[in-house]
């Protein structure tokens, strides 16, 4: 877009860009350290664990059965899908569907994760966009189209404007999905600080993302590993690796 370019004032940096920044990073820390405090004790119990680790197990044989070999595919697969003997046969899980209304800890987790993930942002969100409205914050080092006008600058209705500027509303919701890595280095990994996971379950487990009923689980990978074919992939290793030695040795030294 044509048109002289826009001097922004010093003091937008230091009273607009920095505080923002400093404000989104203070409350995702905030947000980890209340999510860890009101997040409690809770562990998958056992036999969640284990039916997990047995659906894991089977599919890392599907996936990568071809790199063991044959009998020792077989013995694995007969051990899941045996028609009579076999894991996924006779194991069978009494399953009691979750209803939030009767469950108080469904309702209490709910309330918990509105309360560290959703509410905050709804709060700083409004408060920014109304102590820092009408502000001009940056401007993206690339040119873009009118499309991206509402999403970067969020507040400032000036048709003039190049799409490239971003206002301070636009800005902070950057910085809420743009610290990240900031997040990881100061609060390491799995932390509860990016706001990307509001809608992600927040406990920790490989049992917690299990199925509701873990029967049917339990017969679609019965039904997936049964039309498993075993195809060795490593048959013509030795020979490869023969070719590729004697390659080596026919092939000239480089003069120096």
């Amino acid at each position: 877009m044509s048109g002289p370019e826009l001097l922004l004032d010093s003091s937008i940096r230091l009273w607009v860009v920095l505080p923002i920044v400093l404000i989104t990073l203070m409350v995702g820390v905030c947000r980890h350290f209340l999510s860890l405090a009101l997040r409690g004790d809770s562990r998958p119990e056992l036999e969640q664990l284990g039916d997990s680790q047995v659906l894991i197990r089977s599919r890392i044989l599907r996936e990568h059965g071809k790199y063991i070999p044959r009998q020792s595919f077989i013995m694995r697969k007969h051990f899941f899908n045996d028609k009579e003997l076999g894991f996924f046969k006779k194991t069978k899980r009494k399953v009691v569907p979750k209803n939030p209304l009767t469950d108080p800890s469904m309702l209490t987790d709910m309330m918990k994760g509105n309360l560290t993930n959703m509410l905050p942002m709804i709060l700083i969100g409004g408060w920014i966009n109304w102590a820092f409205s009408g502000f001009v914050t940056t401007k993206v080092p690339f040119p873009l189209t009118l499309r991206f006008k509402p999403m970067l600058q969020r507040g400032i209705d000036l048709v003039s404007l190049d799409p490239s500027w971003v206002s301070s509303a636009s800005w902070y919701f950057l910085n809420v999905f743009g610290l990240r890595s900031t997040y990881s280095l100061l609060l390491g990994q799995g932390h509860a600080a990016d706001q990307t996971r509001v809608l992600q379950d927040q406990m920790t487990g490989a049992a917690m993302t299990l199925p509701p009923d873990i029967n049917k689980a339990f017969k679609a990978e019965w039904e997936a590993l049964e039309v498993v074919d075993h195809q060795w992939a490593l048959e013509s290793v030795e020979e490869e690796l023969m070719a590729a030695g004697l390659n080596l040795e026919t092939r000239p030294c480089p003069p120096y």
